[in-house]
């Protein structure tokens, strides 16, 4: 899952959110300097990981595309689901994707000084290309996925990843519908576990 799931699967709570949107960001003892609700959203963030990269569903995907990303397959994977929930934004949420992405702009803008330095950085460009409520078409997951491959460390062919998905797209959306109720469920419970 990648940044939209994410802040969905967080629920309402701000500091949940922010949490579970920087995890990714927060390492070590930098945790332990984080408020104890933004410390929950990261231990949503990692549940949500754990759950996800050990999960059937997911592996059965990775497996399609590993011949086109190889180590990357993951991280496409994770962006080809969020591009699934943003297509489908309507069957998960009462408010447009458009309202959420602008809220949680919002939201990450009004708390950017407590945010780590690279999502500070990374910030300005999500919010300009509207990277949230992008994933629900191709052009805004190649760009994605162009500017992923630029900074990835070794050759990864994510430039790519659109055109694999259009190849394989009745597949990964079958995995989708399969997956994602089920971790909509297990990160309720796990927010529930942690509140």
């Amino acid at each position: 899952m990648n940044f939209l799931a994410h802040l969905y699967l967080s629920g309402t709570d701000h500091s949940i959110m922010i949490g579970n949107f920087i995890a990714d960001s927060v390492r070590g003892k930098e945790l332990f300097q984080l408020s104890p609700e933004v410390q929950k959203g990261i231990q949503l963030h990692r549940f949500i990981d754990h759950f996800t990269d050990t999960h059937e569903v997911i592996h059965e995907a990775k497996l399609v595309i590993a011949p086109y990303f190889g180590k990357y397959n993951a991280v496409v994977v994770d962006i080809y689901m969020d591009h699934f929930l943003a297509k489908d934004w309507e069957l998960y949420s009462d408010v447009s994707l458009v309202d959420y992405a602008s809220s949680v702009y919002a939201l990450l803008v009004t708390n950017k000084s407590d945010l780590p330095q690279r999502v500070q950085e990374l910030l300005p460009y999500m919010i300009r290309q509207d990277w949230l409520s992008n994933y629900a078409n191709f052009k805004g997951i190649e760009q994605v996925f162009r500017g992923m491959s630029m900074r990835a460390s070794f050759e990864s062919h994510m430039e790519e990843a659109a055109i694999v998905l259009e190849k394989h797209y009745t597949e990964m959306q079958k995995c989708f519908d399969s997956f994602f109720p089920q971790l909509k469920h297990a990160s309720y419970d796990k927010l529930l576990e942690i509140m």
